[in-house]
């Protein structure tokens, strides 16, 4: 939707965006992330994830909506670090977030994992008796402080493939060469460090 060409104002601003994610959040845990308490950490956090959200959609409503142009490099990525660093100015040094990847599939250098992911990717999240889906969190060091990090697998979805798939090698719209994944790997994982 974002792509084409033929639709001026795509109906994507913050509002509107963080009206669907609401129901998918209460949808997928049963609850309405409204009602939880914003003075307790969990309420903090969740509302600056939320602000941040919106703040990136209506910050790029220019590109988003430019009429006449197809690919406009508003991409998963993309979106994902603009939340997040969007995220950190309002949380500090209580709680970072971070898009990553198996080194090898890392396009860009602010997303490589550190080594705590390198080894949660490569022991856990790669393994093929690690169960689909399944999260993995610990308390860890991060930044020389203690945390508590958590590692959530996101595996290639169908429209994924157009730049990530086969065959591999091959120049995506973005300009780089594609993985040659298949609709289920492992494509990225997202990264929280909630400082204690």
């Amino acid at each position: 939707r974002i792509n084409n060409p033929d639709i001026g104002d795509k109906g994507l601003d913050g509002k509107t965006v963080m009206e669907q994610a609401l129901k998918i959040y209460q949808e997928n845990t049963k609850t309405d992330p409204l009602l939880i308490d914003t003075s307790s950490r969990h309420g903090r956090l969740l509302r600056a994830q939320m602000d941040a959200i919106a703040e990136v959609m209506d910050s790029n409503q220019k590109t988003i909506n430019q009429p006449g142009v197809g690919f406009k490099a508003f991409i998963p990525a993309t979106f994902g670090r603009l939340v997040n660093e969007a995220f950190a100015k309002r949380v500090g040094s209580e709680a970072e977030m971070k898009i990553t990847a198996p080194l090898d599939l890392v396009r860009n250098r602010k997303a490589r994992p550190d080594d705590w992911e390198t080894e949660v990717i490569r022991d856990k999240l790669l393994t093929a008796s690690w169960p689909k889906g399944q999260l993995f969190a610990t308390v860890a060091t991060s930044r020389g402080r203690p945390a508590f990090r958590v590692a959530v697998p996101e595996y290639y979805a169908a429209s994924c493939l157009s730049c990530h798939g086969g065959p591999k090698g091959q120049i995506d719209v973005t300009g780089y060469p594609k993985e040659g994944a298949n609709e289920g790997d492992l494509g990225g994982v997202m990264s929280i460090t909630l400082y204690r």
